[in-house]
């Protein structure tokens, strides 16, 4: 039988890929340190769990398609604390922000178009669009550089007659890089200019480091009749697992468009829903307590990195992510043999090889993404064991290419 060309050409997710190796690890009684993927263990507000516990009704009900009215509250009163104003009828709940943006893409672009995103990315993004037969058209950023946008003509040379709209993370995914107020205005300027929508993935809104000053798209008076805001209650609560997304918008066409898309998948899970309304009225203080707690546990994975002789990272100052260029030539290789062939004390480290947050055939091939998502105790017991397990590697491989020459 023979599979759809679209389902074909769509990547695995490079960061569940690997979970084989780590599983056999774990068989052979080898502790993993997973920092491959984006689950926190912050605890999640207990509001959610009270709200669900607290449900009584006789039949659990599909709920409306455009969200239950309670929710779609919850996040108008969230965003004005931002400066940011939507009415009702500007705001859908989806099943999280991967349907989000898998409906935001299908609203604005045809078979054959493009977007423009910014590389490294979500590698989801990929995925998304390589499914609806959309093409990203990405703009390189580079781990020298912190991974900041490149210069305004570099960006506009990319565009051409097919493409749609801008896509981008802020702070961004897999980088941890926040954009600035001129990168902002920049991106907002191309948009107006060539008539391109921007799709704003802000779900990393509240995790902003060292003092940083951070602007939504959303707050850009200018260009609000075409940015789309994607959200999320996964990282923002811990609550990866309640499948809570959103869009918003300032363009009331785009979100009825959109709703023909909501109605059709008929509606998002009706529980999941009552919980993040709770969600989204936990205190500002949770916010303090978990930002200053994620810049703890960046500084010490960042800080063990630096200790090794060949690592090319900037400090990232958003998110809970890190993007490390490493002294080797294959950082998945690297990757397998931390789970094959490496261990100390019968404990080894997970990390994803950051070339499936690429479009650009090859780049990224040396590169590694790391979360910094376990407590600092067992991160810094981690963070040891990579150091030493990459200068080992690239000991290894000195010595096989010596053995080669010989």
């Amino acid at each position: 039988m023979k599979y759809s060309q679209r389902v074909s050409a769509m990547q695995s997710s490079p960061i569940r890929k690997l979970v084989p190796y780590a599983l056999d690890a774990k068989s052979r009684g080898i502790k993993v340190y997973h920092l491959n993927i984006g689950q926190p263990d912050i605890k999640t507000p207990k509001g959610f769990f009270e709200a669900v516990k607290n449900f009584d009704s006789n039949v659990l009900e599909y709920a409306v398609s455009n969200g239950i009215p309670e929710l779609i509250k919850s996040l108008q009163d969230y965003y004005t604390t931002y400066d940011m104003h939507f009415d009702k009828d500007e705001i859908l709940i989806t099943n999280g922000g991967s349907e989000a943006i898998l409906f935001t893409l299908m609203a604005i672009c045809d078979p054959g178009d493009n977007i423009i995103v910014p590389e490294p990315f979500y590698t989801n993004y990929n995925g998304f669009s390589q499914c609806i037969n959309v093409e990203v058209n990405p703009i390189t950023t580079k781990a020298e550089r912190g991974f900041h946008l490149p210069s305004k003509e570099e960006i506009t040379s990319r565009i051409n007659s097919k493409t749609k709209g801008i896509l981008l993370s802020n702070p961004g995914n897999p980088t941890g890089t926040v954009y600035t107020k001129e990168e902002i205005d920049m991106i907002g300027k191309i948009a107006i200019e060539n008539n391109l929508w921007i799709i704003a993935d802000e779900v990393y809104r509240e995790f902003v480091y060292d003092g940083l000053s951070y602007t939504s798209f959303g707050n850009v008076k200018e260009i609000e009749d075409r940015v789309v805001i994607i959200d999320s209650v996964s990282k923002r609560y811990s609550a990866c697992g309640a499948r809570i997304g959103s869009i918003a918008s300032k363009n009331k066409g785009l979100i009825a468009q959109i709703l023909k898309l909501c109605q059709g998948r008929l509606c998002v899970p009706t529980l999941e829903q009552i919980g993040s309304v709770e969600l989204y009225k936990t205190p500002t203080s949770y916010f303090k307590e978990v930002n200053e707690e994620y810049r703890r546990r960046r500084d010490v994975l960042y800080n063990e990195l630096m200790k090794v002789d060949g690592v090319v990272c900037k400090k990232p100052t958003g998110a809970f992510y890190i993007v490390a260029k490493l002294p080797v030539e294959n950082a998945e290789d690297f990757v397998i043999w931390m789970l094959k062939d490496f261990n100390k004390d019968n404990e080894t480290v997970m990390v994803c090889p950051a070339e499936g947050f690429y479009s650009t055939e090859g780049l990224g091939r040396d590169e590694i993404r790391l979360a910094y998502i376990l407590n600092e105790d067992d991160l810094l017991k981690a963070a040891s064991i990579l150091k030493e397990g990459l200068e080992k590697y690239v000991e290894l491989k000195k010595s096989q290419l010596s053995s080669a020459d010989a």
